[in-house]
């Protein structure tokens, strides 16, 4: 089976350009001690859907009070970050990301869909994994003044114009491949039941050495990297929500042998066992 052309009418049917793109996965700090945060996420046109997940700005007030620090668990998607003296494009981070947040910011990024890069990048997005690159090594020259054209905007809506212009300017030829890989991987995010290669190489039609190597080409990683991510996103959203977690019946739920390697996965992505996590939720919303 051709899985890339069966997915091709997935992609674009739900994004409408302006649209909220949901709730973020895979922040582990759901609220600041104090001070004010914001987050915002906007969908892109419908011309670059195909590439793009969404645009996102982070912005925080700690004037006069002390730092705050924020981590946020991986995602098998590659950003350009926007942010004064230090705007690059990153690959897919292996750890979680923390950063501390001080007096008065903002950054925009850009999250381009699984596999949504490569047809900007043309080499193996896997090269580029837990590392970045300069803009113009992509974009070229013409990306020189983009930094300083995004921050000079007011806000979240001039922000995103000035990267719709980039990215269109620099828009890549269709690829057969890319409608299915972003179809798997939204298959693996959304879909519970989905924990292991086996189940994805049924559904894909492809042979366990050919998603690997589609992955590493196309997402930077391999399929059991992004199934692993997205159920330990499952368990943090089921954490944050506070309800009652037995983690034996977690662990299992999640395709996972036993709950000391589900725990073992959880601290070390998270640096705490799930039940010191949830703990500190709870204490945090309270």
């Amino acid at each position: 089976m051709d899985y890339s052309e069966s997915a091709a009418p997935m992609i674009g049917k739900t994004r409408q350009p302006g649209a909220d793109p949901g709730p973020p996965r895979g922040v582990l700090k759901t609220r600041l001690d104090h001070g004010e945060f914001q987050h915002v996420r906007r969908a892109p046109s419908v011309a670059l859907a195909e590439w793009i997940e969404h645009y996102w700005l982070v912005g925080w007030d700690l004037r006069g009070l002390p730092a705050q620090q924020q981590e946020t668990l991986p995602h098998p998607n590659v950003q350009l970050v926007i942010e004064a003296g230090c705007t690059r494009i990153y690959g897919v981070h292996s750890g979680r990301f923390t950063r501390l947040l001080e007096g008065q910011g903002r950054v925009f990024g850009v999250k381009f869909r699984a596999g949504g890069f490569y047809p900007f990048l043309r080499a193996p997005v896997a090269t580029l994994m837990d590392r970045s690159m300069g803009v113009t090594e992509v974009f070229g020259a013409s990306a020189a003044s983009f930094e300083s054209e995004v921050l000079a905007c007011a806000d979240m809506d001039g922000m995103t114009a000035v990267a719709e212009q980039l990215l269109s300017a620099h828009r890549p030829s269709a690829d057969t491949q890319l409608a299915g890989i972003a179809a798997l991987v939204a298959d693996i995010a959304n879909d519970r039941s989905l924990t292991s290669v086996e189940q994805l190489t049924a559904l894909s039609g492809l042979s366990k050495r050919a998603l690997q190597r589609l992955f590493r080409q196309y997402v930077g990683v391999g399929p059991k990297w992004v199934i692993n991510r997205y159920r330990l996103h499952e368990a943090i959203a089921q954490l944050q929500a506070g309800k009652p977690v037995l983690w034996a019946d977690l662990a299992l739920e999640l395709g996972y042998f036993d709950q000391a390697h589900f725990i073992r996965d959880f601290r070390q992505l998270v640096g705490r066992s799930p039940n010191d996590y949830a703990q500190a939720e709870r204490r945090s919303t309270s």
